[in-house]
């Protein structure tokens, strides 16, 4: 299950973001996943109490945003939301798209509790 190594590295990168603010522990993780990231929401949040466990997220809640798949179509030029079984444009339905969103899984925030709060 590569959802694990996922939120071990997820965790690493939230502990860096702990230590340079001097928190005491990780409240809640938000990650946004597109439906093309090559992951499963589902999964992620299953792995996600085993990769925490014994850091400082250990107790903190996971938040997953799912974004859109967004294109631009190279043929007519509009941008559109499209199926991620079908990458077609929304406007004339050409074939011809360039993903602008739908493939991301990133960090996009971390809510922290630091010892002077």
């Amino acid at each position: 299950m590569h959802e694990l190594s996922i939120c071990q590295a997820l965790i690493e990168q939230v502990a860096r973001v702990a230590e340079e603010q001097r928190a005491r522990r990780v409240v809640s993780v938000t990650v946004r996943i597109g439906p093309l990231a090559g992951v499963e929401p589902a999964l992620i949040e299953s792995a996600y109490p085993l990769a925490s466990a014994g850091t400082n997220a250990a107790d903190s809640r996971l938040i997953i945003e799912r974004s859109e798949l967004r294109v631009r179509c190279l043929e007519c030029g509009a941008e559109s939301q499209a199926g991620s079984s079908s990458l077609l444009c929304g406007e004339c339905g050409g074939w011809r798209v360039q993903v602008l969103t739908g493939q991301e899984l990133l960090l996009a925030r971390v809510e922290l509790e630091r010892d002077d709060e």
